[in-house]
């Protein structure tokens, strides 16, 4: 059982460092060497809590371990990516979506992308978009059976890497 919550400042290194983990073993993905800036923001990804309305969440265990984490972004200009998504004015998205490995197959990341669909219903935004990679295609099928669809209109590539957008429509209310 994992509660999904937002990160506390003293738990930013440690979140930090299992992105870097989490994204340094993926297959076909670039290493630290290759893409530092990358990577460095992976280790002090809780300095992104200082763009407004961005958040770090957690899932946590019973045993109160960090298991997985996201970065919700409540508005699409703060988004920090390539591309046209930060000109998506009724948007919120999320981006480093990371899972400890040892936790996998235990749903932490559709908990946690749940969570960042609920925030965005919660803002009454229509959308949200994502980001991913080749190297990611596991999540493309959890995020596929969430409803989110490739749009090549928010493809773009970082320093040689094709990254691909995915945007989720929320229906309004009945």
């Amino acid at each position: 059982m994992y509660s999904i919550r937002n990160a506390k400042p003293e738990e930013f290194r440690e979140i930090g460092a299992l992105m870097v983990s989490v994204y340094s073993q993926l297959d076909g993905f670039p290493n630290e060497s290759s893409q530092p800036d990358y990577y460095r923001m992976l280790a002090n990804v809780g300095e992104l809590t200082k763009k407004p309305d961005t958040e770090l969440l957690v899932a946590v265990s019973a045993a109160k371990k960090i298991h997985g984490a996201v970065v919700f972004v409540g508005d699409m200009s703060y988004y920090g990516s390539g591309g046209s998504a930060t000109t998506e004015s009724d948007a919120c998205g999320f981006r480093l979506l990371a899972v400890d490995p040892i936790a996998r197959g235990r749903s932490i990341g559709m908990l946690l992308t749940v969570e960042c669909i609920a925030k965005a219903r919660d803002r009454k935004k229509s959308q949200v978009v994502i980001h991913t990679t080749k190297a990611m295609q596991v999540a493309w099928r959890m995020y596929e059976k969430l409803g989110f669809r490739r749009s090549e209109d928010l493809d773009f590539v970082q320093e040689g890497l094709p990254v691909y957008g995915f945007p989720l429509v929320i229906e309004a209310d009945s």
